[in-house]
């Protein structure tokens, strides 16, 4: 008899786990966002910027280059103060450029700008697409699989964080 309610009980505690188990699913990001044609055209547009001030940044790094030479030929000519002049203007050209390839390409530069114009629109559309998708399918949880985006959607209901933060309150 003790075995047979121990395998009753054990039968009702796997099934009402089994019940209540949580639906996971997992989503490559960055294959939808590849798939989208809009998306694609995004990317080549910002590839072509990027080429484009790369581009004028290796202009301006080569003039600063003939700069230093012609300074480097004319130098047993020039006196102390004009050497000093050159250097200093040399010096001033290639701290421009630094500024420049920090305004362009720099964590907040208008790369980054201008990525976040073309390309968080097309990400927002999809993280709306995949909470719908879950939300309609009954999934709790969905993980990106390029491992990039971490929890892409979560049920609320298993959100604790309140009931942490009631607990440390005490």
């Amino acid at each position: 008899m003790y075995k047979i309610t121990c395998l009753l009980l054990f039968l009702s505690v796997t099934a009402i786990t089994q019940l209540s188990a949580q639906r996971i699913a997992i989503v490559d990001i960055t294959r939808v966002l590849e798939e989208l044609p809009d998306y694609k055209s995004a990317q080549t547009d910002l590839d072509k910027i990027a080429a484009d001030w790369r581009q004028e940044i290796a202009l301006q790094y080569d003039q600063i280059k003939a700069m230093y030479n012609k300074y480097q030929a004319e130098q047993v000519l020039l006196t102390e103060d004009a050497k000093k002049a050159k250097e200093d203007e040399i010096m001033e050209r290639e701290k421009s450029v630094r500024d420049m390839q920090r305004d362009k390409f720099g964590p907040e530069g208008a790369l980054f700008r201008k990525r976040q114009d073309l390309v968080q629109p097309i990400q927002e559309r999809v993280y709306a697409a995949i909470q719908k998708y879950a939300e309609d399918r009954g999934f709790d949880f969905i993980f990106d699989k390029g491992g990039t985006g971490g929890l892409i959607f979560s049920n609320a209901e298993y959100d604790k964080t309140d009931d942490v933060i009631r607990l440390l309150s005490k």
